[in-house]
């Protein structure tokens, strides 16, 4: 997944050298923690952000994709939804970042899966007591990297961006070189030596936003290794037959120029989902990454729909809601308290 040529100098912080951490995060109106999370998988790096007033409107999970982090420009969203409002939590998964694992290898996705998932259920209970409504925010190129279908139903919804049960001609990795490396008995299953289809440059659009991506000091620059590219195989058929399985509303959103991941995909998950709330926005010309990769305003357009489309299911799903609804089923009386 390395990006093109050689990184550009790496200053401190994805804003540059100054201000230190806590006087940024002020600016933006959050507060903002890091610490280590020991899962039954390993332990996992892990961010959460918090808005500095008002009420805490709902919980926001946020996992990245292949190769990268979540310390990078990848906080560009959860700076946005805890701006909104919203308590934001965010894992590096195992392999990548500052968690444990060997960096790029992904070889099993379920314990990967299960690993982020034990963070965002401790998060859900233990760190934000009454929070109405939790989301799973899904990055990049792997909907694997998404907890496992019946988490998300015991979660309250999810907003897949770029979903991958479906890749472009040319993105999927050799079955047959697949093949040939698994008659090793999995002595190669760690090795670093398939392909690399150069990602990032056709996920990013922005070039200045390329360079800065580039410049991650823990993006993941070397090839492909054998049995994350395995389990990508193995994971994407396993979506395909479990659309029709998801019932959770959601929003699926993706750029229509996408070079890692094919829209199709996006639009499969809209057709076979069982959910009664959902929906897809493709946005015309974009590329993969619409948050971190596009012009600004390309990014601004995406968060717009992102944040009417979280902060309606507040409304419709929240403790208001809930509260206006059995005082109704109680002819019009006071809900008890919970």
């Amino acid at each position: 997944m390395a990006p093109p040529g050689d990184p550009p100098p790496v200053t401190k912080y994805f804003w540059g050298d100054t201000p230190e951490p806590d006087e940024y995060y002020a600016a933006q109106g959050l507060r903002h923690a890091e610490s280590y999370f020991q899962s039954p998988h390993g332990r996992l790096f892990t961010h959460a952000f918090h808005p500095l007033s008002g009420d805490v409107m709902g919980a926001v999970f946020m996992t990245h994709g292949y190769g990268s982090d979540s310390s990078w420009l990848f906080q560009t969203a959860a700076i946005s939804y805890a701006r909104w409002g919203y308590a934001v939590f965010c894992a590096d998964l195992l392999g990548h970042g500052r968690s444990d694992g060997l960096r790029g290898y992904l070889g099993d996705m379920e314990a990967a899966a299960a690993a982020s998932l034990a963070f965002f259920l401790s998060r859900g209970v233990r760190r934000a007591p009454g929070v109405p409504v939790r989301r799973v925010h899904g990055r990049r190129r792997h909907a694997a990297h998404v907890p496992p279908l019946p988490a998300v139903r015991a979660l309250d919804g999810a907003r897949p961006l770029g979903a991958a049960p479906r890749h472009p001609d040319g993105m999927y990795p050799s079955r047959v070189r697949l093949f040939l490396y698994g008659l090793l008995f999995g002595l190669a299953d760690t090795w670093a030596v398939l392909p690399d289809k150069r990602m990032v440059g056709k996920a990013i659009k922005d070039p200045d936003k390329l360079r800065l991506i580039a410049s991650n000091p823990r993006l993941y620059r070397g090839a492909p290794r054998v049995g994350t590219m395995r389990e990508l195989a193995r994971v994407t058929e396993m979506l395909r037959g479990s659309l029709g399985e998801v019932t959770a509303p959601f929003l699926a959103v993706h750029g229509t120029d996408d070079g890692v991941t094919s829209p199709e995909g996006s639009r499969m998950l809209y057709e076979r989902a069982r959910s009664e709330d959902k929906e897809l926005i493709l946005y015309e010309g974009m590329y993969h990454s619409l948050i971190q990769g596009e012009p600004d305003e390309n990014r601004d357009r995406v968060l717009a729909d992102m944040r009417r489309w979280i902060d309606e299911r507040v409304r419709r799903y929240g403790p208001a809601a809930a509260a206006a609804a059995a005082g109704a089923g109680d002819g019009g009386k006071e809900a008890p308290p919970a």
